[in-house]
């Protein structure tokens, strides 16, 4: 009778499973997990935003500073300034790091761990800084509250790392659907801001936890977007002209907010006059236009609808740009991406109205104007043209938009890019022109943790042996010997066992049949590879950049998170890495 064998369904054979670049079933059930979490924390941190509004905004509304006194709205970012600025600032500068770069920044040099305190500061930074009206968003503090959160199980869990990047990204797609309701623009931000790349491994875990993070959303906001963004169309083809002039200008805004944004002669400043600076220009600002205030989600939807006057949409060009710009130059780490799509929105608008006048007979609706302004915008500051145009579509259920936001997001992204200089807001470029991230080998080696590549058989002994305790090691046909040289119980050369059973051969047994003569495994013809140790979590990438560091050809693989009783599983070797990527590069 055949005997049939369970499969192993231990959280070890999960791990394992995951340690390979097709582990698709195991990243899906990640990707569900992740969007739940992701979506249940933004529904949290709306909540404490809608708590925070119903103590003193009026009609409990987060966006409304409108309806407050001037004094009292003027007030409100000077306390908030002051709040981020003393609790903030007592901590260290690793501290004080939040949002989206902070994201990237731990993806790129840290495999997607995160610190515990930053998570907990993002909880009040994010409130403080939207209902202190400061020109600040929330999705930066929900990307980053759901990368965290979701990389933080991964952790707990002790999953490999390249599992840790996969999770990051699908906390940061679920982040973006919950705050807009837009699930599909979520995946195509978290795939291009965040992880740089397309692959299927990733795309499939990431789209369930979109999904999930808006359904949880929805569950208790209900199904409609941010905002409300009224249906309308192109009308007349004589609108491209004046389109490509609009998506040239909204580029050439884009570019001159990185600039101030990333200005270093503010940074440089003393810690108290840059949230001086802050306090007051939002402060003044606020005292004749609190539309520039928060988010600014009512005025993005106000000025969609051609509802707002001349002047208040130029404040929301020029001082919200520049607010926005100078509160991130001061190191005030707010969320960025609201703001960005209320300035594209107003300039946008603006535009359509001078169209209006220009060609009073042919001309769209302002209000089409604005929604190609806002995903110009967001398309130029992020260089992420897709996620833009996902954005655009979602919001507006309108696919007749995309044609006429294709023109406009590839124009303002070039001409940020080109004429500007400027690099999406959230990247660094290193002096090779790449940020690490981009860099095709760190992408194809992050995929894929040590366990999938390294050589398991292998026996571990001291340099000195007999005749009979090397036929002993060799019993199980091992492909390595680890050699111990010192007495720190760590193994630091690797020899071929090949090499050893050749020399077994070889160099027949004494006539006196003395097989206690002592074998110097150092002295043994043979390929001997120093090696340095390498965690059971790490990824190829790890594992290259350890390579390279310790100037050693191979590692010795350590499980177990207690250094006395760590073991070894395997061992990787740098020919091991580049047969690897080599497979991997030709089969994709």
């Amino acid at each position: 009778m055949p005997r049939f064998s369970l499969p192993d369904l231990s959280l070890d054979a999960f791990r394992r499973q995951l340690a390979n670049v097709d582990a698709l079933p195991q990243l899906c059930v990640l990707g569900v997990v992740s969007g739940v979490i992701t979506g249940g924390l933004m529904v949290g941190f709306r909540l404490l935003i809608d708590l925070g509004a119903l103590v003193f905004m009026p009609e409990a509304d987060p966006e409304a500073f409108e309806g407050l006194s001037p004094v009292v709205r003027t007030l409100m970012p000077l306390l908030a300034v002051a709040f981020i600025g003393i609790l903030l600032w007592r901590q260290s500068p690793a501290a004080r790091k939040l949002g989206v770069g902070h994201v990237i920044e731990r993806l790129t040099y840290h495999q997607g761990r995160f610190p515990l305190r930053n998570w907990l500061n993002q909880w009040w930074v994010g409130v403080m800084s939207v209902l202190g009206g400061l020109s600040a968003g929330r999705e930066g503090p929900a990307i980053h509250l759901g990368a965290a959160a979701s990389s933080g199980l991964g952790q707990k869990l002790r999953l490999p790392h390249n599992s840790l990047r996969v999770l990051v990204a699908c906390g940061t797609a679920a982040g973006i659907s919950a705050s807009f309701n837009t699930p599909i623009a979520g995946v195509i931000f978290a795939m291009e801001v965040v992880i740089m790349e397309y692959t299927i491994a990733g795309f499939m875990p990431v789209i369930l936890a979109s999904t999930m993070g808006a359904l949880v959303a929805q569950l208790v906001y209900g199904g409609e977007p941010a905002f409300q963004v009224p249906t309308l169309s192109l009308g007349s083809m004589t609108n491209l002209p004046w389109i490509l002039v609009t998506a040239l200008l909204i580029g050439l805004m884009a570019g001159l907010f990185i600039h101030v944004a990333k200005n270093s002669r503010i940074t440089e400043r003393p810690l108290w006059l840059r949230l001086s600076l802050v306090a007051v220009c939002t402060a003044a600002v606020a005292w004749w236009y609190p539309e520039a205030q928060g988010i600014g989600y009512d005025s993005l939807a106000a000025s969609l609808n051609g509802e707002l006057a001349i002047d208040v949409l130029l404040v929301l060009v020029v001082a919200k740009l520049l607010l926005t710009a100078i509160t991130v130059a001061s190191g005030i780490p707010i969320g960025i991406i609201g703001p960005v799509l209320v300035m594209g929105a107003a300039a946008g608008a603006l535009m359509g109205m001078a169209g209006a006048w220009l060609w009073p007979d042919n001309s769209a609706d302002p209000g089409l104007y604005a929604m190609l302004g806002m995903a110009a915008m967001m398309g130029a500051v992020l260089q992420a043209p897709l996620a833009a145009l996902m954005a655009l579509l979602e919001l507006t259920h309108n696919p007749n938009i995309i044609l006429p936001g294709m023109l406009a997001v590839v124009v303002s992204c070039l001409t940020s890019r080109q004429l500007c200089r400027c690099d999406g807001f959230f990247i660094s470029t290193t002096r090779h022109g790449l940020h690490p991230l981009q860099q095709p080998l760190m992408q194809a080696l992050s995929r894929v943790s040590v366990p999938a590549v390294m050589e398991r058989s292998l026996v571990r002994t001291y340099r000195m042996v007999s005749r009979d305790q090397a036929r002993s090691l060799l019993e199980g046909n091992p492909v390595w010997v680890l050699i111990e040289r010192s007495t720190d119980d760590k193994p630091t050369l690797a020899l071929k066992a090949a090499d050893l059973a050749r020399w077994l051969i070889e160099h027949a047994e004494p006539k006196d049949g003395n097989s206690s003569e002592l074998i110097d495994l150092l002295e043994i013809p043979g390929l001997r590879l120093d090696m340095a140790p390498i965690h059971l979590q790490a990824t190829l990438s790890e594992a290259l950049a350890r390579l390279n560091d310790k100037a050693v050809d191979a590692l010795y693989v350590e499980h177990g998170n207690r250094p006395k009783q760590k073991r070894i599983s395997g061992i990787i070797t740098r020919g091991a890495i580049e047969r690897y990527y080599r497979f991997d590069s030709s089969s994709s």
